[in-house]
């Protein structure tokens, strides 16, 4: 699994863009070709094989606010044979306020009631987000 996302100011809120590919899919299953896509509080992305980076902590929710209500919770991925692109807008942060938290993919898609975190499955793939900005 293999991917990337950039988040660019716009406006009063955020522009985000990625893609991935490698993601989970299934020619049998429709439910299968959605992943939740997250930002979490922390961006340490150590080995999924150690902590299925758990060290990313919680989903990033400033306001505290329920489930689906957080900041860090984005639209999900919709996977075409392994590959989804992306590029959405969302006024619930600034770039600002994201870096140094992480991105995490999900292997199922967030049902957008469970409390805290969409009962979205393990945590299949995760970036740490930075400013390439000197």
């Amino acid at each position: 699994l293999h991917g990337h996302v950039q988040f660019f100011s716009y406006r009063k809120g955020t522009l985000i863009t990625g893609e991935f590919w490698g993601l989970p899919y299934s020619e049998e299953s429709c439910a299968s070709n959605l992943c939740a896509l997250h930002i979490h509080e922390q961006g340490d992305c150590k080995d999924a094989h150690t902590d299925h980076f758990m060290e990313a902590k919680g989903h990033y929710n400033p306001t505290n606010c329920p489930h689906p209500a957080h900041a860090g919770i984005l639209p999900p991925l919709f996977s075409n044979e392994g590959y989804a692109w992306f590029s959405f807008y969302t006024d619930r942060f600034q770039v600002t306020e994201v870096i140094g938290r992480s991105v995490i993919v999900h292997s199922q898609a967030d049902d957008f009631t469970t409390q805290p975190a969409g009962n979205s499955g393990d945590r299949i793939a995760c970036g740490t987000i930075y400013s390439t900005l000197k």
